[in-house]
């Protein structure tokens, strides 16, 4: 095992109905004053909207609100946040949805506090504080309610990239499973499918990793994909939502990667430009880069491969493994190939040199050129 360091100061909420504690959490913590993050209109058509506003209106403390969240946030929608959060001078940031909802919230939570440009944070600047988030989790996927990191286009450059910072811990993140119960059938796939990437290739890439780490991965992937059926089979099982919530945050909360090697997210790379050139789904990317990666990397890690078919999968061989994975996905209905976008135009050569670009700010240039990204592309 090699040494480390493992920080995670995030207090996750978690059950039914915690997010009625929302408002006098942040009382509890002076805050008399948010900027309110959200999506498009499913918190106002469920009633969430209301009954937070009510909840916070009680207790004296004044929103402003921030919406129109687009699932793959861009740089601009951030800026206004940054704008509004510092006209109005709230004291906190409370995002209220998924992944793409708090990426955004904590890009606007350290670009309140600093006064260069917002992009600056996602091209080398480090935050030196940033105002607390909150976070009401409404769908479980990316792990981004117990983690410092996020993700934004710029939609001037077509630059999908990320930052993370110390300060971008969301404070508190409540997490309510049954907020889940409608979210649509294929975006439940793509949350499956982002969850078990974050884990795998944690698993497939650390130059090193002790067996218990090995085991907690396997079993974190053996969850999403038993619960991710139980629930298609009943969309009302609650425990098996709470489960799958778990396993999403255990994916990205930083516990996969204590004690192992040197890993890398080279599939995360690459679906940043599908999605950022041509607004596909994160989890619908992932599920159709991360078999063909799987396809292109098998040898260099073959063992770990056969072992992963083996434990998941009860096969034996790295290609059984690959194409039960692959199978699966078509199974809770994700896409597993470029050609199901069905997209007006499609270049591989451009999504390679879109994804180059993030390559070398993650110091993956020479394992992952042009050349090998299209290379990888084309599998798929």
């Amino acid at each position: 095992m090699e040494n480390f360091n493992y920080y995670n100061p995030t207090r996750i909420v978690n059950g039914r109905d915690k997010h009625l504690d929302i408002a006098k959490i942040l009382k509890e913590d002076n805050i008399d004053s948010v900027l309110l993050v959200y999506g498009m209109q499913s918190i106002k058509k469920s009633g969430l909207y209301s009954e937070l506003i009510e909840l916070l209106e009680k207790e004296q403390i004044h929103v402003v609100e921030h919406g129109g969240v687009r699932s793959n946030p861009v740089l601009s929608h951030a800026r206004e946040g940054v704008r509004l959060a510092k006209e109005a001078g709230v004291k906190a940031i409370l995002a209220v949805g998924g992944g793409s909802v708090i990426d955004e919230s904590k890009a606007i939570a350290a670009g309140s506090e600093m006064e260069q440009d917002l992009w600056d944070l996602f091209t080398g600047y480090k935050a030196k504080s940033a105002l607390p988030l909150y976070t009401i989790l409404t769908i479980s996927a990316t792990g981004s309610e117990m983690n410092s990191g996020a993700v934004l286009t710029n939609e001037d450059t077509l630059e999908k990239f990320s930052f993370s910072s110390p300060y971008t811990f969301p404070r508190v993140s409540v997490v309510n499973p049954a907020f889940t119960f409608s979210l649509p059938s294929n975006y439940m796939a793509y949350s499956a499918v982002d969850a078990i990437t974050h884990a795998l290739e944690v698993y497939f890439t650390a130059v090193s990793m002790p067996l218990i780490k090995r085991r907690f991965i396997e079993n974190v992937v053996v969850t999403v994909m038993e619960t991710t059926e139980r629930i298609i089979e009943q969309p009302e099982n609650y425990d098996a939502r709470a489960e799958f919530s778990l396993a999403a945050t255990w994916a990205l909360n930083g516990l996969t990667t204590i004690g192992v090697g040197k890993y890398s997210f080279p599939n995360h790379m690459i679906e940043h430009s599908l999605s950022a050139l041509y607004d596909v789904p994160h989890g619908a990317g992932l599920a159709v880069v991360l078999p063909a990666w799987m396809k292109w990397y098998k040898e260099e890690n073959l063992d770990v491969f056969e072992r992963f078919a083996d434990k998941v999968f009860g096969l034996n061989t790295a290609d059984e493994g690959i194409l039960a994975l692959e199978k699966w996905f078509k199974k809770i209905g994700a896409p597993v190939r470029l050609e199901e976008f069905e997209l007006d135009r499609l270049s591989l050569t451009d999504l390679a040199e879109n994804a180059y670009l993030t390559s070398v700010r993650w110091g993956l240039k020479d394992k992952y050129p042009e050349a090998v990204i299209e290379d990888i592309l084309s599998l798929a």
